[in-house]
């Protein structure tokens, strides 16, 4: 050490500590050897605290404030000297800072799912995640537990400590709670304070404290949510066969709009007809029950008193008329419809290889080859018998 370094050693006497890096928790002040000059001024702002350490003891703890350093604000440095009032030589000593303002935004999370009992869904697996605040609370223990010598000490060197505490702590709440699932939304605030309570007496041998801890968000296995999604669609719909009916309808107006596809006609034919069915059901006069008044129940006209009969079952609609068209020689021709196609089979124009087509049909066919029709050629008489 040159004599320049010595001197300018000797005659700095204001130690201080200002930060802006907003993630470091320990600052150590260096100096020459730790050569500290008696009577030397100490700042200490608002938000930190300064420890002394002293051949590896911790000694003095200074709060925010100017501090002259001198034998009568030194009392520990005193004692570990065996120093007079009249002492005026430098010492050696290692000043710490220790930033005691709160380290916000700190991001925790369970890594693997946690497995619980749900009252409702029985073992089901959750994922949670949220942030916390922490903050240095008592200097000296968290220097000792956890800084040591580090000469700078970051957020980011505790913070995978305290997730795995918080997560740990957070298991067992969640687990011992018996708050159904559907409900742990409604009551993340309520198990964020539980959290922060079990963590903090663990905390507290660090030096630490935890102001504040939140619960962002819970969630579900996928196939979970996705059941869960099928159950709200379920509630959603409310009377199934309401849903029915107009699940039906669409699918009606779908198979219209393909009219070449014969499957599409055939599914449309059958949901029309049984809606249909369902409608003519629905409308038959129902059985009234006794009338009752003001004062109770009056007694029924004796017409009304015998057994009421079955209602009568309502006849099926009637078939779908179809029109078709017939194709010979090239040429198409129609449309006709069934009774028409009856006379032609009599008259002789049509027969059973005659091509014919119908919408929903798909493609020409053979009239003999269609059961619909086949009929018609069954009704003719058989052929003469041959002169004598």
């Amino acid at each position: 050490m040159g004599i320049f370094d010595f001197l300018k050693g000797e005659f700095i006497d204001v130690i201080h500590w200002t930060d802006d890096s907003r993630d470091t928790m320990v600052w150590r002040f260096e100096r020459e050897a730790h050569e500290i000059k008696y009577g030397a001024k100490l700042t200490v702002r608002e938000g930190q605290a300064a420890v002394f350490v002293h051949e590896g003891q911790l000694a003095d703890v200074f709060t925010p404030g100017l501090y002259m350093l001198e034998t009568n604000n030194m009392p520990v440095m005193t004692t570990l000297q065996h120093w007079d009032h009249g002492f005026q030589s430098p010492f050696k000593s290692e000043i710490y800072f220790v930033d005691t303002t709160r380290f916000a935004n700190l991001k925790w999370g369970t890594k693997n799912p946690i497995i619980c009992r749900d009252p409702e869904f029985g073992p089901v697996r959750l994922r949670a995640f949220g942030s916390y605040t922490i903050r240095v609370v008592d200097p000296a223990r968290f220097l000792t537990e956890i800084v040591g010598t580090d000469g700078e000490f970051t957020m980011d060197e505790i913070s995978f400590q305290i997730r795995n505490i918080i997560v740990q702590e957070f298991s067992r709440a969640v687990a011992g709670s018996g708050i159904p699932v559907l409900d742990m939304a409604a009551n993340t605030a309520d198990l964020g304070k539980l959290v922060a309570t079990e963590i903090a007496p663990t905390l507290a041998e660090y030096g630490l404290s935890i102001p504040e801890l939140y619960i962002e968000n819970i969630s579900l296995p996928p196939a979970v949510e996705q059941a869960m999604d099928k159950r709200t669609q379920m509630g959603i719909v409310g009377d199934l066969g309401r849903y029915t009916q107009f699940a039906a309808a669409e699918a009606m107006g779908a198979a219209a709009q393909t009219p070449h596809s014969g499957m599409g006609a055939g599914l449309g034919m059958g949901m029309g007809m049984a809606m249909a069915q369902q409608i003519g059901q629905q409308m038959q006069p129902q059985a009234t029950g006794q009338a009752s008044g003001p004062w109770g129940a009056r007694p029924a006209p004796a017409a009304a008193e015998a057994a009421p009969q079955a209602a009568p079952v309502a006849p099926p609609p009637p078939p779908v008329e179809h029109v078709w068209h017939t194709a010979e020689n090239g040429t198409t021709s129609g449309p006709f419809s069934k009774a028409r196609l009856g006379r032609m089979a009599q008259e002789g124009s049509l027969s059973r290889d005659t091509h014919v087509w119908t919408p929903g049909q798909d493609g020409w066919m053979r009239a003999g080859d269609v059961a619909e029709l086949a009929q018609l050629f069954t009704v003719l008489p058989p052929p003469p018998p041959p002169a004598p």
